[in-house]
């Protein structure tokens, strides 16, 4: 059987232009009582426009009148065998909260720095980012590498724990990496990073201007030998 469509389009017009009671509404509309008691005091659904079921074929106009008359009746959809079964959803990449995008390059830092041997594909599959972003972290090219620092995508709320380990399972034996030699790739990580972080802060054109302005300024209140010895030269004179 068909499911409703637009539901609280429909809850509105039945609101607006029936006598049927907010029970019947919300078993025909799928909705709880209390919301459609919501939508009848304005308070829920303020600005939608109601659809009439009648138009859409969903419901005959006798069928209403039938429950109209009888408050324990339960109002039936028309079975339409033209419309197409709502498919479900399929899983597919997740949403990410604006709030939490900008700690991806984070967790994409910490899954290279700790499994190296993990494929851009899983990382992207874990996070539901880009393997182009994936790549330039992984090779220190990210235009913010500067200030990625690494933290586990589990307690960023990036990923479930069970994901993490779902896409740990799936590294192949030979690119798994050892502890120590996971350590000495870590501290490589770290090393390049830092580097990486010391060249950018080094050509950064805002600390170049104020070292400039600094100099500028220790010159102007040191005298110079010249102004010495014309000060010399006045003093004689007296």
């Amino acid at each position: 059987m068909s499911k409703l469509l637009m539901p609280k389009a429909t809850a509105v017009w039945l609101v607006e232009n029936t006598i049927l009671t907010f029970a019947q509404i919300a078993k025909f509309c799928d909705m709880h009582e209390r919301e459609i008691k919501s939508i009848a005091d304005g308070e829920v659904a303020a600005g939608v426009i109601g659809v009439s079921p009648i138009q859409t074929n969903q419901v005959t106009d006798e069928e209403i009148k039938r429950c109209e008359a009888d408050p324990t009746a339960v109002m039936q959809m028309i079975d339409r065998k033209d419309l197409p079964e709502v498919a479900a959803r399929t899983k597919g990449p997740r949403y990410t909260p604006m709030t939490k995008r900008t700690e991806k390059p984070n967790a994409i830092a910490w899954l290279v720095k700790t499994y190296p041997g993990m494929s851009d594909t899983s990382v992207g599959r874990l996070l539901a980012t880009t393997k182009d972003t994936i790549k330039s972290i992984r090779e220190r090219t990210h235009w913010n590498i500067a200030n990625i620092k690494p933290e586990n995508p589990v307690l960023l709320g990036l990923c479930s724990q069970r994901d993490l380990d779902a896409e740990i399972a799936k590294i192949k034996p030979s690119k798994m990496v050892q502890p120590e030699d996971a350590n000495d790739q870590s501290d490589a990580f770290d090393s390049d990073m830092d580097e990486q972080e010391s060249t950018t802060s080094g050509t950064n054109p805002f600390a170049a201007a104020l070292a400039a302005y600094a100099t500028a300024a220790r010159q102007k209140v040191q005298p110079t030998s010249q102004d010495d010895e014309i000060d010399e030269d006045s003093d004689t004179q007296r």
